[in-house]
């Protein structure tokens, strides 16, 4: 099974599974895997150079989450991924980060913005640099700060889940994204600096709609659903 997706760096430990169902997922939600294409734990396992253990367990956890399917003689099957399901999946990050924004408004202060801000410059320093394995983990630090402050510690660990779909090396390598991140956040921060919670929800929300209209851009240019494999 060829492989073009940036490298996650696997590493030896006791989250091996989470990690090779995290790759997994970057290749299902991208079209690298198509929908019904076999997924084979031994070849998976020697391409990543991980036991088939961890593979084995990390399809069982994609099968829970609907993105595998399991067939008869034939194993495990990437399942069908549509437009609506992309479509739903930005949907509801962007309402519960919308919900987180507009309490957070309500809460913030001094040194929570000024946090905001480092952490924006930070995701600023990285685009500009063009280094994609930056922005990827700057832009989570600036979202994990950012929910922190929230105080809603279960709706963020909602969202943190369902943000397990989207493909943020992606992303992460798009330098109009990267911008596009950097508005967003400019925006909420301003938000923030007004107290404004409708402004501050649709300055997040921004995000999470433009990530869906990249991904859908993306899929509109692949297979995915034009072509099925026997």
């Amino acid at each position: 099974m060829a492989s073009n997706s940036p490298a996650l760096g696997l590493r030896r430990r006791p989250q091996l599974s989470e990690e090779v169902a995290s790759l997994l997922r970057h290749k299902i939600m991208t079209a690298e895997l198509l929908p019904g294409a076999p997924i084979r734990m031994d070849e998976t396992a020697v391409e990543l150079g991980v036991s088939v253990t961890p593979v084995r367990e990390a399809l069982l956890m994609l099968r829970g989450e609907g993105m595998v399917d399991s067939a008869p003689h034939r194993g495990y099957v990437v399942a069908e991924l549509s437009r609506t399901d992309v479509e739903d999946i930005f949907w509801l990050q962007g309402e519960a980060a919308g919900k987180i924004a507009r309490r957070t408004a309500g809460m913030i202060g001094d040194e929570d913005l000024q946090v905001l801000v480092a952490a924006n410059e930070r995701l600023r320093d990285a685009v500009e640099a063009g280094d994609a394995a930056a922005i990827a983990d700057a832009e989570f630090d600036f979202h994990r700060s950012h929910n922190r402050i929230s105080a809603s510690s279960k709706l963020a660990w909602f969202l943190r889940s369902a943000t397990r779909y989207t493909p943020h090396q992606m992303y992460a390598a798009d330098p109009d994204w990267g911008a596009a991140a950097l508005e967003s956040h400019r925006r909420l921060i301003e938000a923030y600096r007004a107290r404004d919670p409708q402004a501050a929800a649709a300055a997040i929300q921004m995000q999470f709609t433009d990530g869906a209209a990249r991904l859908i851009a993306h899929l509109d240019g692949t297979d995915i659903w034009t072509e099925k494999i026997p």
